[in-house]
């Protein structure tokens, strides 16, 4: 093994069933794994007990126990949804979206799906962040409504609810009188 093929170091994870017969391990089941090198590239196999026998040499084997996965821990907030609705709002040029708008980008940024560019200053003095999209290049341009710290939970709270989610104070803040209307 030279020098060159360190880039080819990419070995998957055990796999759901024995690369000689198919059968699916179950959880929490022994088996052999067995890791190669063929073709320029490392490859991993893995062997139920009763086909071990049967398999090569390799570089490296080794018994273990194969554990069910868990299932992927859901999103609070999914990143489609939120691209979905930061461009559904943008489209809309609707003015009591900004705040949101702004908090979906940063959400997005935190994700790393956006990436801010620039910041411009608009002819009014609002401040303009201007946003790529890291996968498509597109720029995407958001009013920073230069939100104060005390209005950011209720924000963060429509933004959710938007999202479909459910806000964390179940409408008991909801009942409280704002002041007097006319």
């Amino acid at each position: 093994m030279g020098r060159e093929n360190v880039e080819n170091w990419s070995v998957r994870k055990c796999s759901d069933a024995c690369c000689a017969c198919g059968k699916a391990f179950a959880d929490q089941e022994g088996l052999y794994s067995k890791l190669s090198f063929n073709e320029g590239e490392y490859m991993r196999q893995d062997f139920c007990l009763s086909c071990w026998d049967k398999a090569g040499p390799g570089l490296s084997s080794w018994k273990t126990i194969f554990i069910v996965p868990p299932p992927p821990a859901e999103e609070a907030v999914k990143k489609e949804n939120a691209e979905s609705l930061l461009r559904r709002l943008i489209a809309k040029e609707d003015e009591a979206d900004l705040n949101a708008v702004f908090i979906l980008a940063v959400m997005l940024e935190r994700k790393k799906i956006l990436v801010e560019r620039d910041v411009q200053t608009a002819e009014d003095g609002r401040k303009l962040r201007v946003y790529e999209h890291r996968k498509t290049n597109e720029s995407l341009v958001v009013v920073d409504p230069e939100l104060k710290l005390t209005e950011l939970e209720q924000v963060q709270e429509a933004v959710v609810v938007l999202l479909g989610g459910k806000p964390r104070n179940d409408g008991a803040a909801q009942d409280v009188p704002v002041g007097d209307q006319p």
